[in-house]
């Protein structure tokens, strides 16, 4: 058996008796209210010592045998024990217990130890290391009250990492580590954390520069750093034309404590600019560069105003651009742009072009969505080589290979998604494309695919009827067509099919649609997207056909053989707009009119600024933009496209006291993005007014004064039946906006709710309009992970004196979740209810779906929206999808499941990460492909 470490040192053999009596004492205390020893116990107490007793020897008999176990470790598992046994009393007991021992411990110190530790620089006392964390983290630590408290909460942790001959960035390092252990026990040590980083790259930006690292000014810094960037090639020279003595003075330097550590990490590791792998750039020199490079666009005389509109906009986390445009505006190669979408032609010259194309924009950051509809299926004739073709999968895995191989200079991993239309007759081998096993060669497990569905095709699965498949080298134009117009003529088709004009295969329309939602749930491939949806509302119609998504779904825009399309995206921070509801009660049903509603909780002139201001940057990136792609570069600047989006929704939620699971967060959903349709429309056609509209506006809706929400109605004239409602669910006037755009809009498409995974990081905030992933989980992406921990469940929990050390091990056990813990209030089970815990309404449809379908009739794209279901079943994901078609939805995301078992947890000691997250069934939550758009 193992040996035991005591807290002096010394090591012991292991004894099973003492840790039996340990847990008999705990016992008698909750019983007789002492830890003496007392009566016996009664038989539910026997049994209950007895149990905790056996789980706590069962863990220990699996640790090695020449292994030596610290004495606080095996009372974490002791404090486990008694958790997952339900005895939350006892546990809290104990947890109270062992701090008390702690503290008379402390006490009784031997007076003549030497308080502080030999380092690089010489000999530091702890009170000088005290004093360091304060500095390093202004406002968050201090020699007082709770500031006190937390400074040696940190310094206890840190003290574990601390040895002789330390060095000074090693002492920063332990801080940092030492302050990511208490997140879990509370939020503030994530700002702890972050201050820590951010005076770290402070330091090692001056220190690049050549300037002082003792205070760090930026009215100093900021004018070196632009000089020393264009100097090195890094930025473009024309930022030198700012006036920047004065760009320096309106920089907010106390926003640089704003980050939580997750976002400032982050911004670390792969978005500030560096030089020999030392960064020369400070977090707000960031946002300044990006405001900077995106003025560049404006008037020379009106720069240096609008930047600071710019900055400040962005400083703030009201609206952060996405994640191509904070890599490169203000660089040499200011590829802004988020997302690309090609059309491959069915020619061996235009496959392999479109493969080069490929890589080109996957390395300056851009996400990609193919579209290789129109190559034909295997066993096609070749006319060229007398032969027969290996259809669509073979050039596929090239595809996969060279996304992998340009992965964005490092920065991140490089991202394309195919579709194909789901009459093809590669689609069924298409379906499989992810799976781990068959032959290798036709599989590709690092890039993503999507269904793409016309309407006839549900219609067939609803009817229980047969579907065709075709190769598009016999039927072209299925291709462009969409409605009613593909209707008719797949029809035709078929009947040609059956007197033998060309091959075709014949399938179940419904098992193929089982097919589709088998491979979904067990590899999370191939998405499922509805042509129809995105065509039949498609503004752009006049001008073109969509013929795909993107790697996130969210954009639908024209492509052929001329045009790259191009997207360029942002999105708006909804809870930095929000007024927070007073009180506790939920609004789960709001009794109200829909302008009530909008005026209790919207800030509406803070949000018409940030969006009017958004819209305007948006349009700059288009006219700064950087091509890499000959045909992205028409495309971008006949049509101009932009996507505005949200994040921070759950959060907005959350704050307003709605559950996302109610009739309020639907409500919510619609009156919000009515508020920001209209503005960023409004804000599109104002710019048309002095800028000029898109080339290609002549025909489109937008010059007909049909907007999204009129939009609908074209979508209702199919045959099917969609749940979508108009007239009777507007807040704003409209008439006067449609006039409006008649006369010119800037840009073909404004609005695109893309999934935000890192910009919602580095903003603080829940990412896309998704629900809480879990109220304490671990987040993996490439910079390692981080403990994320719900600030607003903690305030709450804090205000019922419910917060300690046993509800952060009762949420870790949990797996994140407040619903099986009993002393939590309802109304907190309900507000903070998980993505996995929403579920569905009293009718049995989904909460999600129908929160993004009231969003869906007023955006002229579409929405990245992932699916969640704890408990997935073949019938559930049916009756999902089938919804998620009747209600008018472009497109769909990833489904998430949660996996049969969950993860083994582990208790908080040790200086370790150690929230505990259970993995999603097929995709990870922070799938690094999601980052292409944001």
């Amino acid at each position: 058996m193992v040996k035991i470490q005591k807290r002096d040192g010394s090591i012991v053999p292991f004894d099973a008796v003492k840790i039996q009596n340990a847990v008999i004492m705990a016992v008698l205390k909750d019983q007789y209210g002492d830890y003496r020893s007392g009566p016996t116990l009664s038989a539910a107490g026997r049994d209950v010592a007895n149990h905790v007793s056996e789980q706590v020897l069962a863990v220990l008999e699996k640790r090695p045998n020449d292994g030596v176990i610290f004495i606080e470790d095996i009372q974490d598992q002791v404090e486990l024990a008694f958790m997952r046994a339900g005895e939350h009393r006892i546990a809290r007991d104990y947890v109270l217990f062992r701090e008390k021992r702690a503290k008379e411990r402390a006490a009784v110190q031997a007076p003549d130890v030497v308080e502080g530790i030999e380092t690089d620089n010489g000999f530091q006392t702890f009170e000088t290391l005290l004093g360091h964390l304060s500095l390093w983290a202004p406002g968050l630590l201090g020699n007082s009250g709770v500031l006190k408290e937390r400074r040696e909460a940190v310094f206890a942790e840190m003290r574990r990492s601390l040895y002789p001959g330390i060095s000074q960035n090693e002492i920063r390092s332990a801080a940092i580590m030492a302050a990511r252990t208490l997140i879990e026990s509370d939020p503030v040590y994530s700002r702890v954390a972050s201050a820590f980083l951010v005076t770290s790259v402070r330091e090692e930006a001056s220190r690049a520069l050549g300037l002082p690292e003792e205070a760090f000014f930026y009215n100093q810094y900021f004018p070196a750093y632009v000089q020393f960037g264009i100097e090195d090639g890094r930025l473009d020279p024309r930022l030198a034309d700012f006036d920047l003595e004065f760009l320096a003075t309106r920089i907010a330097d106390s926003r640089d404590f704003d980050f939580e550590y997750l976002g400032m990490q982050v911004l670390y590791d792969r978005y500030l600019i560096h030089h020999r792998e030392k960064r020369i750039e400070a977090p707000q020199a960031l946002w300044m560069r990006v405001a900077m490079g995106l003025a560049l666009a404006e008037e020379p005389s009106e720069r240096d105003r609008t930047a600071v509109e710019f900055y400040n906009v962005l400083s703030q986390f009201l609206f952060v651009s996405s994640t191509p445009t904070l890599f490169n505006a203000g660089t040499t190669h200011p590829q802004l742009s988020s997302c690309f979408l090609t059309t491959v032609p069915d020619d061996l010259d235009g496959i392999f072009e479109a493969i080069k194309e490929n890589a080109l924009l996957s390395k300056f950051s851009g996400g990609l969505g193919n579209d290789w509809t129109p190559v034909r299926s295997l066993g096609s004739y070749i006319k060229g080589t007398n032969g027969k073709s290996q259809g669509v999968v073979p050039f596929l895995k090239v595809v996969n290979d060279t996304a992998v191989a340009v992965n964005q200079g490092g920065k991140r991993k490089g991202a394309v998604c195919a579709y194909l239309e789901t009459w093809h007759m590669d689609i069924e081998e298409f379906l499989e494309l992810r799976k781990n096993t068959g032959d290798d060669r036709r599989r590709t497990h690092d890039m993503n695919t999507a269904n793409w569905i016309p309407d006839l095709f549900m219609e067939r699965v609803e009817q229980n009827a047969e579907w065709t498949l075709f190769s598009p080298v016999d039927v072209p134009d299925l291709h462009d067509l969409y409605g009613s117009a593909f209707s008719e003529r797949y029809a035709y088709y078929e009947q040609q099919a059956e007197l033998g004009v060309f091959p075709s295969k014949k399938v179940s329309a419904v098992q193929l649609w089982r097919k589709m939602l088998t491979m979904i749930f067990e590899t999370g491939h191939p998405w499922i997207t509805f042509k129809d949806a995105c065509n039949l509302r498609n503004p752009q119609q006049h001008d073109g056909v969509v013929h795909s998504s993107n790697l996130c779904t969210e954009i639908t825009l024209n492509t052929n053989a001329q045009e790259t399309a191009v997207c360029n995206l942002g999105s708006v921070n909804l809870l930095a707009h929000m007024k927070p509801a007073e009180g506790v009660e939920l609004c789960e049903q709001f009794d109200g009119s829909r302008d009530d509603f909008l005026h209790q909780y919207f800030d509406i002139d803070k949000l018409n600024l940030t969006i009017s201001t958004a819209m305007q940057m948006l349009d700059n990136v288009i006219s700064m933009n950087w091509y890499a792609s000959e045909k992205g570069r028409f495309s971008n600047t006949r049509h101009r496209p932009v996507g505005l989006g949200l994040m921070g929704v759950a959060d907005a939620l959350m704050a307003c006291r709605i559950p996302y699971g109610s009739e309020a967060a639907v409500l919510f959903s619609d009156v919000s993005q009515e508020v920001v349709s209209f503005m960023a429309i409004n804000a599109s056609a104002s710019l048309a007014r002095s800028r000029g509209a898109y080339e290609s506006f002549d025909g489109s809706l937008w010059s007909q004064g049909i907007l999204p929400i009129d939009s609908v109605a074209l979508r209702n004239r199919s045959s099917a039946v969609f749940d979508m409602d108009t007239e009777t669910c507007q807040t704003l006037v409209w008439d006067g906006l449609r006039e409006f755009v008649k006369g010119g809009m800037r840009n073909s498409n404004c609005l695109a709710i893309a999934p935000t995974a890192t910009i919602s990081n580095i903003s603080g905030v829940s990412q896309g309009i998704d629900p809480i992933y879990q109220n304490l989980h671990v987040k993996s992406n490439l910079s390692g992970e981080f403990t994320v921990l719900n600030r607003a469940m903690v305030e709450d929990l804090k205000r019922l004196d419910l917060w300690d050390e046993v509800m952060v091990n009762d949420l870790k056990y949990f797996d994140g979740s407040l619903g099986p813990i009993d002393r939590v209030p309802e109304v907190l089970k309900k507000l903070y209810a998980t993505a996995f815990e929403v579920g569905v309404d009293h009718e049995g449809r989904d909460w999600l779906v129908r929160c993004a379908a009231k969003r869906q009739k007023w955006v002229d794209q579409a929405i990245s929206l992932n699916l969640y279901m704890a408990q997935a079943s073949g019938a559930k994901i049916d009756r999902l999808y089938r919804q998620a078609w009747h209600s008018g939805l472009k497109t769909t995301y990833y489904l998430r499941s949660l996996g049969a078992t969950a993860a083994e947890k582990s208790t908080v000691q040790g200086g370790q990460l150690n929230a505990v997250s259970v993995q999603p069934k097929a995709c990870a939550i922070d799938d690094p492909t999601c980052e292409a758009c944001t």
